[in-house]
């Protein structure tokens, strides 16, 4: 429970996080960390303009439309975070200098400097902590309703980055557990031959996977994150394409004997 002085998100605002396709049944839960780039009202967009808030520092541009898409498709249910990165990051450990950024990609984030820490208690408890308790719940939903349920991450990445162009069209991040990743790289460059499938870039699910870890990995929960290269996912055209793709694909997947079984790595 946010009490009242700590309470960030006004009664205007967007909830913390977004429950899409409640009712779905599929054995898999799909989480979208950085579906957002909303920023409370009273916190004057942290010091940013529009553009800013619009760049792939606020959110993963295109990521949102695809989990949604996905999660019709397969009647899975989702949740996505409501509110921005660069208030915290619900893919990073919270007390991780990273999860508040003061700057992100050269930009200085105004809002972010100088946070004492009853500050940055106050971001955990009003965006961070609501969608991942929802998250844990979803979980365990699934699991006492059904077998134990897979866990599946949808992000975006920028087309370059630091100068240097990412010939990716997609990736799948992964740390131990190979069950759900393997056989989907294989299924994305057996459907599409001549796309660009990346294994664990351009960042590596051993080095940034909080969320999986936390929901899935500690449990023994079968689960993968994707990378999805914003410039081919940030119309509507294109997030039904890859929301196509991915469908048919963990489709396949999800029906694999013992998939479900609980296994720790």
């Amino acid at each position: 429970m946010v009490e009242a002085s700590q309470r960030l998100i006004g009664p205007v605002d967007p909830p913390p996080f977004e429950h899409f396709n409640a009712e779905g049944t599929a054995p898999v839960l799909l989480i979208c960390d950085h579906a957002s780039n909303a920023i409370p009202r009273a916190m004057d967009s942290l010091g940013l303009g529009e553009e800013e808030l619009g760049r792939h520092i606020a959110y993963d541009i295109g990521a949102a439309e695809i989990a949604r898409r996905l999660a019709g498709k397969l009647n899975a249910a989702a949740f996505l975070a409501g509110y921005s990165r660069l208030l915290i990051d619900a893919n990073r450990q919270p007390g991780d200098p990273s999860s508040i950024a003061g700057i992100s990609d050269g930009i200085t984030v105004p809002g972010n400097r100088n946070l004492s820490e009853a500050d940055q208690v106050a971001r955990t408890e009003n965006f961070f902590w609501p969608y991942h308790h929802a998250i844990a719940d979803g979980v365990a939903h699934l699991w006492r309703t059904g077998t134990a349920p897979a866990l599946f991450s949808v992000h975006t990445f920028t087309p370059s980055m630091n100068g240097e162009d990412r010939y990716w069209h997609i990736s799948v991040l992964w740390n131990r557990d190979p069950r759900m990743a393997e056989p989907l790289i294989h299924a994305l460059r057996r459907r599409e031959p001549d796309l660009h499938v990346g294994d664990n870039q351009p960042y590596s699910g051993k080095e940034v996977a909080y969320s999986l870890d936390l929901h899935a990995g500690a449990a023994g929960l079968p689960h993968a994150a994707v990378e999805i290269r914003q410039d081919l996912a940030e119309t509507k055209d294109g997030a039904e394409r890859w929301a196509e793709l991915l469908s048919g694909s963990l489709a396949e997947i999800l029906a694999i004997p013992d998939l479900h079984r609980v296994e720790h790595y």
